[in-house]
Formats: structure tokens, sequence, C-alpha cells
């Protein structure tokens, strides 16, 4: 009777774990629509990350679209101004390989919890559309809460400062019930357009002069050097008028560097200060000639328009006494250089669609005005005239004790000093014998 029962018993346990492992089977299984994601699997499936040419991020009322046309990534937000390619095709690569670490079947009104439910504000959930070429959707996801994940070591800060940092994110596939946790945060995925465009810009080289025109003249000027290591001189100098060498020494590698935070759109040049610009004309040893007019300054930006021509030479004239060698060798490098400059010439170019606005610290030294640029004038020293003496001290001077008389020496003869008599008042002078 005993065995019987354990072997009723064991048939339990067979069924009962054959029902379980059916279940976990079930609630793993990757489904491409309505089930739950599998844990470790891909969250996206085999995605055809290569067709896609349309990528739509929203949040709220605020939304952004990367658009692929003539073969080159745009934002329509910025007037088909250049995508940064590489944070595109990093996403794409992140979210073809993205495994899901935990799966969570919730409802719609646990949704809030992982901030996956619509209509939020700020704390809504970031919808990202990926579509092809023809504009059909191949995803649709969701992205929620960030996962922290706090540092083993303790923050200088204490408890308030040790938030910890984003290891993963929560995301909901719009055709699925269930939110997977992944292990990438997705942190650039934001509907901001300025954070999506191609940064590269213009860059000048070896400037021979400057000159910078402001809408009220007097605040005008130009420099200019002989040479790339030349010292800057001024054109047009007034008397008195010398350069401060100290406030001129960035002019040299003004604009080598230059970045912009934003594309303008939607202004009228009046609303930029455009319709009044300070134009500022540098030219190169290479004969580039850049041209820009700069608004007002806001909010530590420059409105900025650019332009750009170039007067290359053709040929090489040869030096004299020049050996047949080295004309050979010479010309293959003058032919490389035109080459280069001819591509950087091209590629400045395509800068002139658009508005710009620039960080005021690049253009901060060529927009300083001609008074911020002298040296300033040393004031000569005058002599204080002597002070008078006043009456006070004068009548102490007059006032001051007679030096005593001095005494005179006694007759050695006598230790008495005679005391001659009074004259008597009754004797009348005598007279002559």
């Amino acid at each position: 009777m005993k065995q019987k029962q354990l072997l009723i018993l064991l048939i339990l346990v067979v069924v009962l774990g054959a029902i379980g492992y059916v279940l976990r089977r079930n609630q793993q299984s990757t489904i491409a629509t309505g089930g739950s994601p599998a844990l470790g699997k891909k969250l996206f499936g085999e995605l055809p990350i290569n067709d896609v040419t349309q990528i739509s991020i929203k949040q709220a009322t605020n939304e952004l679209n990367l658009a692929k046309k003539d073969n080159l990534w745009r934002v329509p937000e910025r007037n088909d101004y250049p995508a940064n390619y590489t944070d595109i095709h990093d996403f794409l690569i992140k979210a073809k390989d993205i495994k899901i670490v935990q799966v969570e079947t919730v409802g719609a009104s646990q949704l809030g919890r992982f901030a996956l439910a619509p209509g939020q504000g700020t704390n809504s959930p970031i919808i990202v559309d990926l579509r092809d070429k023809d504009g059909k959707l191949i995803k649709s996801f969701s992205l929620g809460k960030k996962h922290m994940k706090k540092s083993d070591r303790p923050s200088p800060f204490g408890e308030m400062g040790d938030e910890g940092f984003p290891d993963g994110r929560y995301v909901k596939l719009n055709d699925s019930d269930s939110v997977a946790l992944v292990s990438e945060p997705f942190t650039s995925l934001e509907p901001k357009p300025d954070q999506w465009l191609n940064k590269d810009f213009f860059k000048v080289e070896k400037i021979r002069s400057i000159t910078t025109t402001f809408p009220v003249q007097t605040n005008s000027w130009k420099v200019s050097r002989e040479t790339e290591s030349g010292e800057w001189k001024l054109a047009d100098a007034k008397p008195g008028e010398q350069l401060d060498s100290g406030k001129t020494s960035g002019l040299g590698n003004a604009l080598s560097s230059p970045n912009f935070s934003d594309v303008a759109v939607n202004s009228t040049p009046e609303q930029l200060g455009l319709d009044k610009p300070t134009v500022v004309t540098l030219d190169t040893f290479d004969n580039f000639t850049y041209t820009l007019k700069v608004g007002q300054k806001t909010n530590e930006n420059y409105p900025l328009l650019l332009s750009v021509a170039a007067q290359m030479p053709k040929d090489r004239t040869p030096g004299k006494d020049e050996k047949p060698e080295d004309k050979e060798k010479l010309d293959k490098e003058f032919k490389e250089k035109q080459k280069k400059l001819d591509e950087k010439l091209s590629q400045e170019k395509a800068f002139e669609k658009w508005t710009y606005l620039v960080s005021s610290w690049s253009l901060e030294p060529i927009m300083k005005e001609r008074s911020q640029l002298m040296a300033e004038k040393k004031e000569e020293k005058k002599e204080e005239p002597k002070k008078e003496e006043s009456a006070a001290t004068t009548d102490k001077k007059e006032q001051a004790p007679l030096a005593p008389l001095p005494v005179p020496a006694a007759d050695s003869s006598s230790t008495n000093v005679a005391t001659p008599a009074p004259a008597s008042t009754n004797s009348s002078p005598s007279a002559p014998k």
C-alpha cells in the first residue's frame, strides 16, 4: 500500500513539473505580436536595420524626426540639416543586438510605475517608431523609466547624492502587453533636434588679415600680417593708436575650431539682427576668403551666416634654378595640396545654406571693438607745485626767541669788571684844545 501511494506521489510530481515547464516555456517564448518577450532573447528579434530610413521620437508634445534623403540622414525640424550619422548608427546597432534581462507582465493601471503611461507630461514614455523608405512601420516601442545601479563605493555626498547611474531601461513593445527590462539605458533617444545635428563646422586656417566692420563705423578695424607667425599691424592707424599684443595674440587662431549650438529656424533677419549685421572678413595665406555676417547676441549665442570663396592657382610657379628632379617632387606636392584645398572648399560651401547659433566664445576674438584692441595710454606724471607756507607757520617763525648776545671776554689783568659811571646831565662837551 505504501509503495502504491509513493508511486502516485511520484506521478503527481512529474505531472506538476511538466505543467510548470510548459508554463515557463510559454512565458519566455518570443512572439512577434501580442505575446511576452523571452528572457535572454533579442528585444526586437531580427531587426532589419538596413531597411530603416525614418526614425520618429516623440514625448508628450515634443517630436523629432530623422529621415534619410539622398543617402544622407537629415533633421527635418532643422530645415533638413545633416544629422549625426554616428549617433544614428550606434542606436540602430544597439537596437539590433539588445537583449532582455527581465520581464514584467502588468496591466494598464500599473504602467505608471515604469513611466510608461501615456499623457503624463515629462513623465510620459518616449515613443520610437522605425519605418522603411515607403513609410511602413517596422517596429514601434516605448521607453520608460531608467534602471539605476548604485555604485559599490560610497558617495562623498552621502545618501542624498548616491542615486547611482543608469544601467538599463524599461521598454514596452507597442504590440505587447509585457514590460521588458534591457541592459541599455538609451539616454540619447530624446526629441531634441539640436542634439542630433552633425556638429562638424568650417575651420579658418593660416589667417593673413581680419576686417571687422561694425554698424557703428568708429568701432571697425582691420589688422594684417606678412607671415603666419608675423606681428599684427593695424591698418589706417590714427595718431596715438597702438595695438596691444596681449589683446591681439588670439587672432591667429580665431575660428580655428568654432562650433555651433543649433540651427536657427522660423526667424526673420530682423529678429536675429542680421538685417544690420557686423561683417567679418578673414583672408588666409591659402587664398581662402570667409565672410561672416553676425547678428545680435542672445543667450550666449550669435546668429551667423557664412560664405566661403577661394582663388587658388591652377599651376605652380617653378623656383629660380630649380632642378628637374626637384620639379617633379614639388609639382606632386602642389597637386596634392590643391586637391585637399578643393575638397575643403567644397565641404565648407555646403554650410552656406543655414543660419547658425554660434557660441560667443568662438567669435569673441574677432568681435572686439576697435578700442578694445588698443594699448592703454600711459599718463605722464606732473610735478606738484610746492605748497606755500601757512600763515600759522610764518607766525611761529616770527615769534621764535632770539639767540642770546655773546658776553665780552674779561680783562686778563683784573678779575673785576669796572662799571662805567653814568654821565652827568650838567656836563657839557669839552672843546677841542
